[in-house]
């Protein structure tokens, strides 16, 4: 059997980088647009090619390795450029590929007046290059090689608007606090090639058991280091800072990083190296308690916030806390699960809220719209059913990867992990049908023609000053009457929606249908059955559902109580625990907290040596050599100053000198 080219995958959008370097300017906007998002569509069709090749297979045989190079080679070390496609890595391909197409269309109609259009699809070609070098890679160096690709891409679209000072500063924010996890990452990988002589998936799975002590301190090192690049890439405690500041990138660029793609990358890479964590209970203990904490905290800051595009980062951070306590108590599958359904509903809410703001000139406080189901026909519906999904009412995929990774954690006896999770469920119901209400639902607090106000010469709103925020840098016009999206934005947001109501339908398994789920049949072959893994009775499994859905439908309740049916309830509640809501709204301070004890100190540090060490020890070096030799030169331009007289009395001079010599000898 042929194997499937994986190279081109990633070759595909990378391709598409360089005939937009070389031709981009005599392409035009339709050109670059179909370049783009030509590029990604192709490589979703190899992807699907690929994935069909690779179902087609037993299962004990569903793993295909295509070397392309061997990119070097060091004694009895060597790593080459290789590309792996398994169970883990189909579903990851397709849903980067597939997503990732999905917003690049999207991108042509929100991005279609922005001066720089061509360099945003260069932009977003790279990352999507960078992923999928990533998810394919079958060591972890060049899976390194893919992490920091995207870390870069992740800092040039953050910072796209780089006319305005948040945006670059939030790109900057991104670079920095990633490389923090990064250098932890790339530290564990260093242990690994230390102790197993390899990066090469395999090799190292297969030689950590014989290795490595089980629960030792070695391999608990080893995967606490590798978890630091997680909390990094995935935004999870202390490294979550980053990710609500990078909205100030474009809306398109929030749903590919923020939903199916780099903040994925950590989850990713624990659940692709889950031999090696599961041989570290400790690590597992610590993912567990970091993944729930990051859930609770997030969400708690997400009840509170009023920009429509905050609300989802913080959403995101606190979904991505699900994912890593679903690692953390053994349910890897059950966390890649949730990788996918949440790219669906996140990704379609993303592009939701940034039709939303296309369609209110860029307005992003959700004070200032309601009443927009109407006008709004197609966006309000479509994140009507990710809102649901996300909140976790069955049928819809936000439930069943929830409701499994609930169901696990209590299975496990992590009753304390499940009961965060439990009270994240009812958190999230409740601030994302806050949003939704707040944005769709009652009396519009606009006016059509007039609240917008006038954008200046970047297209910066004059309502700044009031909190408001504008999503894009350049100037749209002046207002306008509430309009829906065009179809290059609200064909992707229909499709989407299909697949956040029934994109979680591979995951039913018991007691639905009789044995495992198909999702978690497909992922056996790279990730067994869990070696601690217990299975809930029916009965068990049925009520732990009731409760996860009557948790999220009392959030939902309280949701529309307190901000459609009496308002009054949420201003009451606001003023009565103004010291919570304050400490909320700040985000506990944790950016204040990160600059008392990090950034200043560091700051300031750098600041006096850079007078005392560049300013004087080299500056100085520098400038004392000049000085001698300027000293020097002026010393000896006496004695070539091209006058006959000076040179005369210089000869005058040394006759004398030799007459004084030979007089006194």
């Amino acid at each position: 059997m042929n194997l499937p080219m994986l190279w081109i995958i990633p070759a595909l959008p990378l391709a598409a980088v360089a005939l937009n370097l070389l031709f981009g300017d005599r392409l035009g906007k339709k050109g670059t647009s179909f370049l783009a998002c030509g590029a990604v569509g192709l490589a979703f069709a190899a992807a699907i090619r690929a994935v069909l090749t690779l179902a087609a297979r037993s299962p004990e045989e569903r793993q295909m390795v295509e070397t392309a190079w061997t990119w070097f080679r060091v004694g009895d070390f060597s790593a080459d450029v290789s590309f792996l496609l398994d169970p883990l890595s189909a579903i990851m391909v397709l849903v980067v590929t597939g997503v990732g197409f999905l917003i690049h269309i999207y991108s042509i109609g929100y991005m279609a007046e922005d001066p720089s259009f061509r360099r945003f699809f260069l932009y977003l070609n790279l990352f999507m290059f960078a992923m999928l070098t990533l998810v394919l890679a079958d060591n972890y160096l060049l899976m390194f090689v893919g992490w920091e690709g995207v870390g870069l891409c992740s800092y040039l679209l953050i910072g796209f608007w780089h006319e305005k000072q948040s945006a670059t500063d939030a790109g900057k924010k991104a670079f920095i606090v990633n490389r923090i996890g990064d250098f932890g990452f790339l530290l564990g990988v260093m242990f690994l090639i230390a102790w197993t002589g390899s990066v090469n998936y395999e090799r190292v799975f297969a030689a950590a058991p014989h290795l490595f002590v089980a629960g030792g301190s070695i391999i608990t090192l080893a995967t606490i280091l590798l978890f630091v690049g997680a909390t990094g890439k995935s935004a999870q405690i202390p490294l979550f800072v980053w990710l609500p500041d990078a909205m100030e990138g474009p809306t398109p660029v929030s749903a590919l990083i923020h939903a199916a793609t780099m903040v994925t990358a950590g989850v990713y890479m624990v659940v692709r190296s889950h031999v090696l964590f599961e041989m570290a209970p400790a690590t597992l203990e610590v993912v567990a308690v970091i993944g729930a904490a990051t859930a609770l905290m997030a969400a708690t800051i997400g009840l509170v916030q009023n920009d429509i595009k905050r609300v989802l980062a913080y959403s995101t951070v606190s979904q991505l806390g699900y994912m890593f306590f679903a690692c953390g108590v053994g349910a890897f599958g059950a966390g890649i699960f949730h990788v996918m359904t949440h790219a669906f509903f996140k990704a379609l809410l993303f592009l939701g809220a940034g039709s939303v703001i296309y369609g209110m000139h860029h307005e992003q406080d959700m004070r200032k719209m309601g009443g927009l189901a109407g006008k709004m026909p197609i966006t309000h519906l479509t994140m009507l059913l990710a809102t649901i999904a996300i909140a976790g009412i069955p049928p819809f995929a936000g439930f069943w990867s929830k409701d499994e990774i609930l169901a696990k954690a209590f299975a496990t006896g992590h009753y304390g992990i499940f009961a965060a999770g439990l009270l994240g469920a009812l958190m999230t119901a409740f601030y994302m049908f806050r949003l939704y209400v707040l944005t769709f639902r009652g009396k519009p607090r606009f006016e059509e023609h007039a609240a917008h106000g006038h954008a200046d010469a970047h297209g910066h709103d004059a309502h700044a000053a009031h909190g408001a925020h504008d999503d894009h840098g350049h100037d749209h016009g002046h207002g306008g009457p509430v309009k829906e999206s065009p179809w290059s934005m609200t064909v992707p947001l229909s499709i989407l929606a299909v697949l956040s109501v029934a994109g979680g339908w591979v995951g039913i398994g018991k007691p639905f249908i009789h044995g495992e789920s198909w999702m978690a049949t497909w992922l056996e072959p790279v990730l067994g059955h869990g070696p601690h893994m217990k299975h809930l009775s029916a009965p068990a499994e049925f009520a732990l559902m009731g409760l996860s859905v009557a948790v999220a439908a009392f959030g939902i309740f309280m949701a529309f109580r307190a901000y459609l049916q009496q308002p009054s309830i949420a201003t009451a509640v606001r003023e009565r625990f103004a010291g919570v809501h304050n400490a909320l709204y700040n985000k506990y301070w944790v950016d204040e907290f990160y600059g008392a004890i990090a950034v200043t100190p560091i700051h300031q540090g750098a600041m006096r040596l850079w007078r005392f060490w560049d300013e004087k020890v080299v500056d100085g070096t520098v400038n004392g050599v000049g000085y001698v030799l300027e000293g020097v030169s002026a010393l000896l331009r006496l004695f070539q100053t091209g006058y006959v007289g000076t040179y005369a009395l210089f000869i005058a001079f040394g006759v004398l000198a030799l007459f004084l010599h030979f007089l006194r000898s």
